[in-house]
């Protein structure tokens, strides 16, 4: 016999735990490095690209309800030819077998649940380099950077996520005793109980660019919150996600627990799949991060499950005066180019005054601006190997679509070229595209591009600038705004405008943009504690409470006990639930 899931990871648990309650970065996965990662089981990168070619070509191995045939959606853009076939099945079979799941998880409790999500992170770390594979040849991600956001940065992002989730669940009393008094009688003792009730079916509809770093919140949250989750990616990137339903379903079935907890949705472009089950009336969590389009149509149409959208919007950049003018356009090249601008974090705007900015090179107009932006960016991709690091294959025809509209409507600041990859000669690789816009042009700047679509627009003056970005992204949301200013006045009003917008702000961070998911630091989404609580509701129950037998002898009070000192942190014992042992 050996322990169960949650005493083989309460340790790991309770440091997490520790640190989001004082603040404190903690990244077990991410720190684990060569010998450590080997010795944690991380399968290598040779290994890993074996497992990987054995998947193309086939059926991917996944054993579930409803089953309607065989589905094929995806492509590399890097040329590979995949062929992988994944199980449809019936939408309604997997909402009702989701549903038939759902007592026997939430009957498990918080400790075991908390327990075995950490086992599936972990088995999710050995496998890193084959999800950044997957990850690399459906998304178009450079391989670098898939494996930053579907490897151990990402997995310590589902930590973090495991232990908000389990330290909320946990938060409720279980057990409750207090006196009521009435009239000319005496104190009743009563007794009452907290009961953590899930909301019920979760949806995950997958993201196309980030499917793991996007997803893996949303799905651990209900997880531990006793919510069975139903995986629909993303058409174009389902390989990620696949791989991630399939070690959770064995996760669950090793620990006696019914595998349809976890289950994948997979169907063709079109038929509308993640719309129909946004809907169906048993769904009543859906998650996801992407298009403000999509996501205000879910808040709309979802209407009876608690819909966390996580919008990428209208990522802005505020530029009034720098003391590092160049500094300035080497991180704004920078994060224009990264991964062919599908970072959540890529600016598409960029509003400057027309009559342009102080600098310490001197003035700089905005048609200046453009002209030494675009130089910087060609500089960057000077050469071959950076442009494989850090431009990624254009992955869908809207990204195509999108180039050509936009360089319709302004003046070319820099125009979108075709790269050669020095590795795949097949790939179609796109330089950014920059075109300089007037503030009236809103039409054109307020709606969201895909790809490497950015706008530099000229407006009167930098208070304007922070109107319209007040404006745009509080009508079309966004994650991210930077300010560049030398005036402290300048900053304060920036600060105010991203509040009043809800959009994270850095400011005069040249070099630091958070330009990739490796930057990120406690990324919790905008719904905050509620993106937890949310997922649950609490019931309770209260009774008369039976006077105590005097021959029991005394209980114990907690109060007086020396051990519970509140200065020590630490996890409660999880009772017999909890301290299941796997035979």
């Amino acid at each position: 016999m050996r322990p169960g899931p949650y005493e083989r990871h309460r340790e790991l648990l309770q440091q997490a735990v520790r640190a989001i309650a004082t603040g404190e970065c903690h990244a077990p996965f991410t720190r684990r490095t060569g010998l450590e990662a080997t010795e944690a089981g991380m399968r290598s990168a040779r290994t890993a690209g074996k497992v990987f070619g054995s998947l193309r070509g086939r059926t991917f191995g996944l054993e579930q309800p409803g089953r309607l045939g065989r589905v094929v959606t995806e492509s590399s853009p890097y040329g590979m030819d995949m062929d992988i076939g994944y199980p449809r099945s019936d939408p309604a079979v997997l909402v009702s077998a989701a549903g038939w799941a759902t007592a026997g998880w939430r009957a498990a409790g918080p400790y075991q649940r908390a327990g075995l999500a950490l086992e599936m992170v972990r088995r999710l770390n050995t496998r890193s380099h084959e999800l950044a594979l997957a990850v690399h040849h459906t998304t178009g991600q450079p391989l670098a950077a898939a494996f930053r956001a579907a490897g151990p940065r990402a997995q310590d992002r589902a930590l973090e996520t495991v232990a908000h989730a389990f330290a909320e669940s946990t938060r409720i009393p279980a057990d409750m005793r207090w006196e009521t008094t009435r009239r000319h009688s005496q104190p009743q003792p009563m007794r009452g109980t907290c009961t953590l009730v899930p909301r019920g079916v979760s949806l995950l509809v997958g993201c196309p660019d980030y499917p793991l770093w996007n997803g893996y919140q949303g799905m651990f949250a209900s997880l531990v919150t006793g919510n069975p989750v139903i995986v629909a990616p993303h058409p174009r990137s389902v390989l990620p996600l696949a791989i991630t339903v399939r070690i959770a379903r064995e996760v669950l079935a090793e620990a006696g627990h019914d595998p349809d907890i976890v289950t994948l949705a997979v169907a063709e472009p079109g038929e509308g799949l993640h719309q129909r089950l946004a809907t169906d009336p048993e769904v009543r969590i859906v998650d996801f991060t992407g298009s403000a389009r999509f996501a205000d149509w879910l808040e709309q149409h979802a209407r009876q499950a608690a819909v966390f959208a996580n919008r990428t919007g209208l990522n802005t950049v505020i530029v009034d005066s720098t003391h590092d003018y160049r500094a300035l356009l080497r991180g704004l090249a920078l994060s224009l180019c990264l991964c062919s601008g599908t970072v959540r974090t890529t600016p598409q705007n960029i509003l400057m005054p027309a009559a342009g900015v102080d600098t310490d090179e001197g003035h700089k107009t905005l048609r200046e601006f453009g002209a030494d932006l675009g130089e910087t960016v060609d500089r960057l991709l000077g050469h071959p190997a950076r442009v494989a690091k850090l431009l990624g294959a254009i992955a869908g025809d809207t990204v195509r679509a999108g180039l050509t509209e936009a360089s319709r409507y302004g003046a070319v600041v820099h125009a979108s070229q075709r790269l050669p990859h020095p590795g795949h000669p097949g790939a179609e690789v796109r330089s950014p595209l920059i075109v300089r816009l007037g503030a009236r042009d809103e039409r054109v700047y307020a709606r969201e591009w895909p790809g490497p679509v950015s706008f530099l627009v000229g407006t009167d003056s930098t208070s304007h600038s922070l109107a319209l970005f007040r404006a745009t992204a509080g009508r079309r949301g966004a994650l991210f705004a930077a300010v560049h200013s030398t005036d402290p006045l300048v900053l304060a009003a920036a600060e105010t405008a991203s509040l009043d917008a809800g959009v994270h702000l850095v400011q005069n961070l040249a070099d630091d943009l958070p330009a990739d998911p490796s930057s990120a630091f406690a990324d919790f989404p905008a719904a905050g504690a509620h993106f937890v609580t949310g997922r649950f509701r609490v019931v309770r129950s209260r009774r008369h409470d039976p006077a105590p037998d005097p021959s029991q002898g005394q209980a114990w009070d907690p109060a007086l006990d020396p051990a519970t000192d509140p200065a020590m942190v630490q996890l409660p014992d999880p009772g017999p639930a909890g301290r299941l042992v796997d035979v």
